[in-house]
């Protein structure tokens, strides 16, 4: 169940219910793509960083270590031993990326490994299958990610298939729901929106998948090469036509600022890899714009990242130990710097949350702009 408690403007305040609890909008979903955090941060550290959803990688968690595996061992929350909710991605933009090593069809798509180089077919059904074993929360609908620039009659012949592709996801869902040995019977589906930058494809594509009444419904097919002007104007464009019941997720997004931009949009679910893979290079989110701890100018800072964070790496750390960290190539480092940028990112959608509430979001998101552009960079 998804419940608005606040709008100012187009921006939501809302509870989403789920079987493994209640996830408070806006939120940031925290990247564990083979089941963990990439910088060495455990699910126990996550409670810490205030992180309310994982999500994992289908695609990923099918190869190595094995969906059904993971079935055997009682599912993904107890294998990695996290209790809050887990959204599973559906493996599309996966294989999406794998490019040349993919042939997508009716039925689905034939790809080959990255691992071992072994010919593997996923269709709707399969990745529905996968998702089922893991027993994540939120299962994504399986579709085709569409790379930009594309071309008209492609991305239509692409959407329709897509669409299809839901039809097939949705009946098969409800089969594995049924099952006696499903590890969660109450697994939800999200339906993923797609027609590259033509607006009308979008706006039709939304209107079709809302009359199939799905737990929630993604914008896919951006943060692939768009312009962030391309991006909002799809937001402008389509959000309006989801249904405002429920949830609203923007697939591997992104930037603080893309995260503002898309909240005034109406923008409910977000995630992306940057927080942990900057981290893991040395960059950090403060409130005051992006740091490079590997510049000159940080060796004798005794100061924390930002003064202003209460994060692991803040409460105890200066800016001169990690960089030296870094040098020395010490593992902490990059946990270190992972860890703050996960709390940042968290601790930003608790401040949009609060703004929301206040009926002061307009505001908020100028000051916050205006506060990021400070060193210089984003």
């Amino acid at each position: 169940m998804y419940k608005v408690l606040k709008k100012c403007g187009r921006a939501k305040r809302a509870e989403f219910h789920t079987p493994h609890g209640v996830i408070q909008t806006p939120v940031f979903m925290n990247v564990g793509t083979a089941g963990a955090i990439k910088g060495a941060v455990s699910t126990e550290d996550l409670e810490q960083l205030k992180c309310q959803v994982e999500l994992s990688n289908t695609y990923h968690l099918h190869l190595r270590p094995g969906d059904k595996l993971i079935k055997e061992m009682g599912g993904l929350h107890k294998f990695i031993v996290w209790d809050k909710p887990i959204l599973t991605d559906s493996g599309g933009f996966q294989v999406f990326s794998l490019g040349l090593l993919r042939k997508i069809k009716e039925e689905g798509v034939y790809f080959s490994s990255h691992i071992d180089g072994r010919k593997i077919f996923m269709g709707p059904e399969e990745s529905m299958q996968i998702q089922s074993n893991l027993g994540s929360t939120i299962a994504m609908a399986f579709d085709e990610c569409i790379g930009l620039p594309a071309e008209r009659p492609y991305v239509e012949a692409s959407v329709a298939r897509t669409t299809r592709w839901l039809e097939r996801c949705q009946k098969e869902m409800a089969r594995l729901n049924s099952l006696e040995d499903t590890i969660n019977k109450q697994q939800m589906l999200f339906g993923i929106n797609q027609g590259a930058t033509y607006a009308d494809i979008r706006i039709e594509h939304a209107k079709r998948i809302s009359e199939m009444n799905l737990d929630g419904y993604a914008i896919g097919g951006l943060a692939v090469g768009e312009s962030h002007a391309e991006m909002y104007q799809v937001l402008e464009d389509v959000v309006p036509y989801l249904p405002e019941d429920k949830p609203t997720y923007l697939m591997g997004v992104g930037t603080p600022e893309n995260i503002l931009e898309a909240v005034e949009r109406g923008v409910d679910f977000f995630d992306c890899v940057l927080p942990a893979r900057n981290g893991r290079h040395a960059h950090v989110y403060t409130n005051f714009g992006k740091l490079n701890l590997l510049n000159a100018k940080f060796e004798k800072d005794e100061t924390p990242i930002d003064e202003t964070c209460g994060c692991p790496a803040c409460r105890r750390y200066t800016k001169a130990y990690i960089r030296h960290l870094f040098k020395a190539k010490e593992m902490l480092a990059m946990r270190l710097c992972v860890m703050h940028n996960l709390y940042f990112f968290n601790s930003l959608m608790e401040e949009i949350r609060q703004a929301i509430e206040e009926d002061r979001f307009p505001e908020y998101k100028k000051q916050k702009l205006e506060d990021f552009k400070r060193s210089g960079t984003k």
